[in-house]
């Protein structure tokens, strides 16, 4: 392909370093823009910048957004909107589809509109409401905040005790300290089973095959224990449109269609052997999923994202066995500490004791001189990735390449992947929800 020029847009915190990076080295034309204002050194001697990513919207062929969030508020799917109207090719979102997100309660208004299953579930804007509601109907809860706050992850809270009187407890604990911001949030059943996601690229008009499923690992510690981070590592592999893709996202794709909706959207579901009841949606590419899939694509990153961009099939060819990522962070992750940050991480070295580069992903890095160092203040500097005809060999791929890099204080997950080994990957094909990779 002959290279093209790709605009890639950060209006929050800096989130598609990687990408960018390695559209870049594919010999594409490449500018970055990054409006978090501590977020501004990533990535630097990596990726091309610019300070104005409005003043390059002519000169793009392909401009890629990374969230649905503009600063602290939803937007970005109506400035995609915004440029397709004009004729731009833009790998991003609709206001409809950022909403899926942001409001979960109309998320699961478009699941049940379009006949698929979902758990019982209310929103609540009031805590003692919804804490009599579980007074009322004694069952363990999840507690899912809305809007803006939904960020701060360690909010997200899985409860354990049948009568759900941790839940209350921690409901309790929430308003007193976090009333102030916390607007409203979903009260979800809690069900058992396994949790899987089923992530889809979408081209405007269809799914692109073949189809990505995916296993967050959101707690710090191994085990999944510890405060939620948003994602300390994920193992995935690809596969065609089987009985989960079918009863999720196959219901979905008409109004995906309708909508115009362009580039990477998931769909978090528990699954079990009496149905499939989806959880939540992440509209817009995961972290680190997405460098774990870009790791996984024979099909070039610029290429595949330029034919996804104008509505095209890009042919996509990916890895078919296995794929593992462990992120690899720094204090204070995943808290906010600016002391701890200067004194431990700020502008530490990464060291590698190879020469290879292979598998190792940007998130809060750049490099000076040559020497990669740590940017921007969240502690989240690299993600390790490993791919392998089993999940143990592309476990074993990502911790070998992990124990040749050197930096004071690092800490990771050691046991991403486990899960589909010890059972998981076994259930869902006995339950029948998983065919054939293609």
């Amino acid at each position: 392909m002959e290279p093209k020029n790709f605009l890639f847009c950060s209006l929050d915190a800096a989130l598609l370093t990687d990408v960018a990076w390695h559209v870049h080295a594919e010999g594409h034309d490449v500018k970055y823009y990054i409006e978090a204002e501590s977020d501004q050194e990533i990535g630097d001697g990596f990726v091309p910048k610019t300070d104005d990513w409005r003043a390059e919207v002519a000169w793009a062929d392909v401009i890629v957004f990374d969230d649905i969030w503009v600063g602290t508020e939803v937007g970005t799917g109506a400035l995609a909107q915004e440029l397709r109207a004009e004729g731009k090719a833009v790998v991003g979102g609709t206001p409809d589809t950022d909403r899926l997100e942001e409001d979960r309660g109309y998320a699961m208004e478009v699941l049940e509109s379009h006949g698929v299953n979902t758990v019982d579930h209310r929103v609540f804007e009031d805590f003692d409401a919804a804490i009599a509601h579980i007074e009322a109907n004694p069952a363990p809860y999840v507690v899912k905040p809305l809007g803006e706050v939904q960020n701060v992850k360690r909010l997200l809270y899985v409860g354990d005790d049948d009568d759900g009187s941790d839940v209350v407890d921690v409901l309790r604990a929430y308003k007193k300290a976090w009333g102030h911001r916390m607007k409203g949030f979903q009260l979800q059943r809690k069900v058992e089973g396994v949790e899987i996601a089923v992530c889809g690229f979408f081209n405007g008009e269809r799914f692109v095959e073949p189809i990505n499923f995916n296993f967050e690992h959101k707690k710090l510690f191994p085990g999944n224990i510890g405060p939620s981070t948003g994602e300390m590592g994920t193992s995935m592999f690809w596969g065609g449109r089987n009985k989960l893709f079918e009863e999720t996202f196959g219901k979905l794709e008409g109004w995906l269609a309708e909508e115009g909706y362009v580039g990477s959207i998931d769909i978090n579901c528990i699954v079990n052997e009496t149905g499939i009841y989806p959880l939540e949606f992440t509209p817009r590419f995961g972290y680190p999923t997405i460098v774990l899939q870009q790791e996984s694509m024979i099909t070039p990153t610029g290429e595949f994202f330029f034919d996804l961009a104008h509505g095209n099939d890009p042919g996509l060819e990916a890895h078919r066995g296995y794929q593992v990522a462990v992120r690899v962070c720094l204090p204070p992750f995943p808290f906010t500490d600016e002391a701890t940050f200067a004194e431990n991480s700020r502008n530490a070295a990464v060291v590698f004791e190879t020469e290879s580069r292979e598998g190792i992903h940007l998130e809060d890095a750049k490099k000076i001189d040559g020497q990669w160092r740590v940017a921007g203040d969240n502690g989240m500097p690299i993600v390790v990735t490993g791919k392998g005809d089993t999940m143990q060999a592309a476990r074993e791929q990502a911790y070998g390449r992990i124990d040749d890099i050197v930096m004071p204080n690092m800490y990771y997950r050691d046991d991403i992947g486990e899960r589909w080994i010890n059972g998981e990957g076994d259930r869902l094909l006995a339950w029948g929800y998983l065919g054939p990779q293609s």
